[in-house]
């Protein structure tokens, strides 16, 4: 974690990256050796532009380069999680208690048989799925529910001229609850009234 960039308040800079094929769907990655599913992603190192992380992280994690997509969108500002305190390694220096992430849309325009998950170190991934627009947020870990359902509210309008599709039927009550508290309070700071 040398060259990670560790905010102040504990939080590690980070890219997320949404990837949407010509039929609307997002990419999801299947974690290596385990069931779970999540969007690419990777720290900012000190000193890195979040466009040129989301690019390397790009290349590493799923073997595609800028002329495999055009950006969609970005997110206006850093959208934050906290780590269960179970997965903070208390040890670490400086600490980290979380990310803070600059979300990419991004349109694949090559072929999806450019997918590679062999161009690092430790593959992060080792199988792909398509999947409808919100259905990352069921797949992904508990504590990064909120920031994936925020980012593909803000990004939606990027990829659908009249904004993201509805939100899912089978959303649990609690999970419309909270987010529509986080629309409103996006909102709220979009204006100024925060």
């Amino acid at each position: 974690m040398s060259n990670d960039w560790i905010d102040e308040e504990g939080f590690r800079a980070n890219v997320g990256i949404i990837l949407t094929n010509e039929s609307g769907k997002l990419m999801l990655g299947g974690r290596v050796g385990a069931r779970g599913w999540q969007f690419p992603q990777g720290g900012i190192l000190r000193g890195e532009d979040p466009q040129a992380a989301m690019f390397r992280e790009l290349e590493e994690e799923i073997g595609l380069n800028e002329q495999d997509v055009e950006i969609l969108g970005v997110t206006s500002d850093w959208l934050h999680y906290r780590l269960p305190n179970k997965f903070i390694r208390k040890q670490s220096k400086p600490l980290c208690i979380g990310q803070k992430q600059r979300w990419f849309l991004l349109r694949l325009v090559s072929s999806a048989d450019k997918l590679r998950f062999d161009l690092c170190d430790k593959p992060e991934f080792d199988r792909v799925r398509w999947v409808d627009y919100w259905r990352p947020v069921n797949e992904v870990i508990y504590f990064k529910r909120r920031v994936y359902a925020r980012a593909l509210h803000e990004l939606g309008e990027s990829a659908y001229p009249g904004g993201p599709p509805p939100r899912p039927r089978w959303w649990p009550r609690r999970w419309h609850s909270v987010f529509d508290k986080d629309v409103a309070a996006m909102r709220a700071a979009a204006s100024g009234d925060d």
